[in-house]
């Protein structure tokens, strides 16, 4: 589904500003110790967020293991997963990047029939074995609040029916939900927040 044009306010940056794109926010913020930025529906909302200043930081309440962040402002040293389904279910595959380059840590698929729910949440899986077999203890990003409801639940709800086609993916989802619950971690598991940082690194681009 297409989404409409975001305009991102920069008051804390390299350049701060209004930008049009989140590559052009992105730019600014990056790695700015302190940075403080938010995406808007409009250009009013927009010129007048900037005008009035920056919301007040705010606490969430974060289980397992997250801190308290300030609003709106990623954490880089992150990996980011996410995952792609032509048709739903369909052929699904599903990846892992470095949050701040972008850089293709693994990649699995594509698999003849899954649904979009099952592969983010083998990315978020897969992506927490990998920092752990590296012995890294970062954030897991994601853009899916099912899946990452299914990774703490340590069990995938998924009603797709088995058959020859997925009976690889299914065998594979089956791991999965062994490793969870054999294994313990500390990387917080992140919602990536789209509607003010854009897609997710792991984003495909196939939207």
């Amino acid at each position: 589904m297409a989404k409409g044009k975001k305009f991102y306010v920069v008051w804390n940056g390299r350049k701060p500003g209004i930008f049009e794109t989140w590559a052009e926010c992105e730019a600014q913020v990056k790695g700015f110790e302190a940075a403080r930025f938010k995406g808007y529906e409009s250009e009013k909302e927009a010129i007048e967020a900037f005008s009035v200043g920056p919301p007040k930081f705010k606490k969430n309440s974060i289980k397992n293991h997250q801190a308290a962040l300030p609003d709106h402002i990623p954490i880089w040293q992150s990996i980011a997963v996410d995952a792609a389904c032509s048709g739903n279910p369909g052929v699904l595959e599903y990846q892992g990047v470095e949050t701040s380059t972008g850089k293709r840590l693994f990649h699995v698929g594509p698999f003849p029939q899954g649904t979009v729910n099952i592969g983010e949440f083998l990315a978020i899986v897969h992506g927490l074995g990998f920092l752990k077999q590296k012995n890294l203890n970062l954030p897991v990003y994601s853009d899916s609040k099912t899946a990452i409801k299914w990774v703490r639940d340590k069990k995938a709800n998924t009603k797709l029916v088995p058959n020859a086609k997925n009976a690889e993916l299914l065998h594979l989802l089956q791991r999965a939900e062994n490793w969870l619950k054999n294994n313990t971690w500390e990387n917080p598991v992140l919602k990536w927040d789209t509607a003010s940082w854009g897609e997710i690194p792991a984003d495909f681009g196939r939207k």
